[in-house]
């Protein structure tokens, strides 16, 4: 079966949340979807627009204080499977890499938390500079511009890297059915603070039970959330 198969019947049928209970299929109309991109596609413009004085500001700032590249970009898996480069402002060191196979190989703390949760709380490999632009965000910003290519939404699944593939387990085809999110349930629930598992439990609910109402309702949580800072790192 293709995966354009999978991802249809993905939003009818998505099996059982992780508390075991049935979730109830909606599967959104095809206008509603065009729709949804539609609005995608205007918010982001806007956005990068109204927010280009403060993204300029940011991008000096990351390059003067370390003179390593501005931006991160790093593959992640979209719709269909399609991987593409997730942008961010880089928060990390230029030897970030370097550092977390030393420090995974080391610690054997810090790779119990990498191998349940893909972060670290305390993460040595994060710039001073970055450190602020996660906890506001900010960093996340850059996004804007995978959204206007096409390659995300606004609300949606946060998007994984392939190593993560393996934990959505049945549910896969259904994280693969959308575009990946800009935020989501997820940043809305506690975000690093709760366990993976119940991350896909959020995905699982979400994309089973799509609208564009329920998008607006996200993106309006998303803003107090981000200035509770909770389960940001």
């Amino acid at each position: 079966m293709t995966w354009e198969a999978h991802s249809f019947e993905a939003w009818s049928r998505v099996g059982r949340s992780a508390e075991g209970g049935d979730l109830h299929s909606s599967r959104p109309r095809a206008a509603g979807r065009s729709s949804k991109r539609a609005i995608d596609l205007l918010i982001a413009i806007i956005a990068l627009i109204l927010l280009s004085p403060l993204l300029l500001i940011v991008a000096l700032i990351v390059k003067i204080s370390d003179r390593g590249p501005v931006f991160y970009s790093h593959t992640r898996i979209g719709v269909g499977g399609a991987p593409f480069g997730c942008l961010k402002f880089r928060t990390m060191k230029t030897d970030a890499s370097a550092q977390l196979a030393e420090l995974l190989q080391n610690n054997p703390i810090a790779r119990s938390e990498w191998e349940a949760t893909r972060k670290l709380k305390d993460d040595p490999r994060i710039t001073a500079v970055g450190e602020i632009l996660r906890r506001s965000s900010i960093d996340e910003l850059p996004q804007l511009i995978n959204i206007v290519r096409g390659e995300m939404s606004l609300v949606g699944p946060r998007p994984i890297t392939a190593e993560e593939l393996p934990r959505y387990g049945e549910h896969i085809w259904a994280y693969m059915a959308v575009r990946p999110g800009l935020t989501g349930h997820w940043q809305t629930s506690g975000r690093n603070d709760v366990s993976y598992e119940y991350r896909v439990s959020l995905d699982v609910h979400y994309l089973d039970n799509w609208s564009l109402g329920r998008d607006f309702v996200i993106i309006a949580k998303t803003i107090p959330a981000l200035f509770s800072q909770r389960g940001s790192y």
